[in-house]
């Protein structure tokens, strides 16, 4: 795997460069062959008192992301390591369950894992995949400004839209740092 570690607000060390590849390194572990991917690390320092990682490692037809803040960033690596493994293996036992044919993801992975407890992948299966509520409404045509002013006074992370422009649905959401973000459909 090929690093890509950048700080913002924080120079990243030597130690800290070696103690990412480290921890992130032992995620090889998990395939049958060092994936050739690109894992791109992103450190900051929030305030005075958080620090903030975020790791994203593309592969073919799989990507694991996983982001933490912590007051002390050697703690916050080793939660996002911990992240990315439980991803990992949610995705090694999704693949052995429902994906049994040559070429799929799970030529991926080691066989030699030690596998989720049955009870508890049952029930992270039930839960993930369970739709709880449906709601149909239409779509009124609308600017993105509009929508994020009826997403903020509906009190929602997210509003789905029609385009008034375009005609195309599109989506405004709440990211985390409080400023807004647009997803636009592509015909």
């Amino acid at each position: 795997m090929h690093y890509n570690i950048r700080g913002e607000n924080i120079e990243v060390t030597p130690a800290i460069r070696e103690y990412v590849e480290k921890k992130v390194g032992k995620l090889e572990r998990y395939f049958d062959t060092t994936p050739i991917a690109d894992v791109n690390v992103k450190l900051q320092i929030i305030n005075s008192s958080e620090s903030s990682i975020e790791v994203t490692i593309p592969m073919p037809r799989l990507l694991l992301r996983g982001e933490e803040t912590n007051a002390d960033m050697y703690a916050a690596i080793d939660v996002v390591v911990e992240k990315l493994e439980r991803q990992i293996r949610k995705h090694k036992t999704k693949v052995n369950r429902k994906f049994r044919q040559e070429g799929s993801l799970k030529h991926m992975f080691k066989n030699d894992l030690e596998p989720l407890r049955e009870e508890i992948i049952e029930e992270e299966d039930e839960n993930d995949l369970e739709v709880v509520r449906t709601k149909r409404f239409n779509l009124k045509p609308m600017d993105a400004e509009e929508a994020i002013l009826q997403m903020d006074l509906l009190g929602h992370n997210f509003f789905v839209f029609s385009d008034a422009d375009s005609g195309s649905t599109n989506v405004v959401y709440r990211r985390r740092d409080g400023k807004y973000g647009l997803i636009e459909s592509e015909a």
